[in-house]
């Protein structure tokens, strides 16, 4: 399949989705939305792709925002069903997919490129990254999911700091309050976060599934429940005979 806004390349069991729009700092409008979504279904169906990595074209920006010019003349109901279709299309799928997503935040990660970095399952930013929700200064509030998914990420309290303030905050700033895992330097943001991805293609899959779909009811009054049935019906597939079995054989599990 060609793209138009973005990169995808394979390599080994890891795939790389690159935002590629660099003459708008990689800004999101509604194709490169659609493009992404669509390359995650093809990733998902592909049994050789074990984790996706997601990351932006240069090294000034992962994603700078959502394309203003796209809705700077919308309604209230165009603008409810525009962040209601990325929300459905992108940023509800990223979190919720079955293969695990590590978003290199390579620069800029403001308004819809932070809600982006948030739906991944794992983020590594580079040392020159900026994080940051801007919309109150356009009158607006986040629309993909960020202000949800912020405090979760770093609690209530910073998150309303940093949505009403719309400040930007540094890499290591994001790193001390836990909305990215690691920083690293920008040469070798990407080297890192594939090392990372090789890492979890090599555990099961069906149980990084299953983890995925627990986590994701963390916070919910369905949490434990869903810890409990998910770790059940583990046992009755073959990624649990094959690691229980390498286990005994002291071997390295082949999953």
């Amino acid at each position: 399949m060609s793209y138009e806004n973005i990169l995808l390349e394979k390599e080994d069991r890891l795939a790389v989705i690159t935002i590629n729009r660099p003459q708008s700092l990689n800004a999101l409008n509604a194709k490169t939305i659609q493009e992404i979504s669509s390359a995650i279904d093809v990733l998902n169906s592909d049994a050789s792709c074990r984790v996706i990595i997601l990351t932006g074209s240069g090294e000034k920006s992962f994603v700078a925002g959502a394309d203003i010019k796209e809705f700077s003349d919308f309604g209230q109901e165009k603008a409810e069903e525009l962040a209601r279709n990325g929300q459905n299309t992108l940023f509800n799928k990223i979190e919720n997919t079955t293969k695990p997503i590590i978003a290199a935040v390579n620069g800029f990660a403001l308004g819809g490129g932070l809600e982006l970095a948030m739906a991944c399952h794992i983020r590594y930013a580079s040392e020159n990254a900026k994080l940051g929700l801007p919309e109150v200064t356009l009158g607006l509030i986040p629309g993909y999911g960020g202000t949800q998914r912020l405090p979760k990420l770093v609690g209530k309290g910073i998150a309303n700091e940093m949505i009403f303030s719309a400040k930007m905050i540094p890499a290591q700033r994001a790193k001390e309050i836990g909305l990215v895992n690691e920083v690293y330097p920008i040469e070798e943001l990407l080297t890192k976060t594939k090392e990372l991805a090789s890492i979890i293609a090599g555990n099961s899959p069906m149980a990084i599934s299953k983890a995925i779909q627990a986590v994701n009811l963390s916070d919910t009054d369905k949490g434990f429940e869903s810890e409990i049935k998910y770790f059940g019906e583990l046992f009755d597939m073959a990624d649990k005979q094959e690691g229980v079995t390498a286990f005994i054989e002291k071997r390295k599990p082949n999953f």
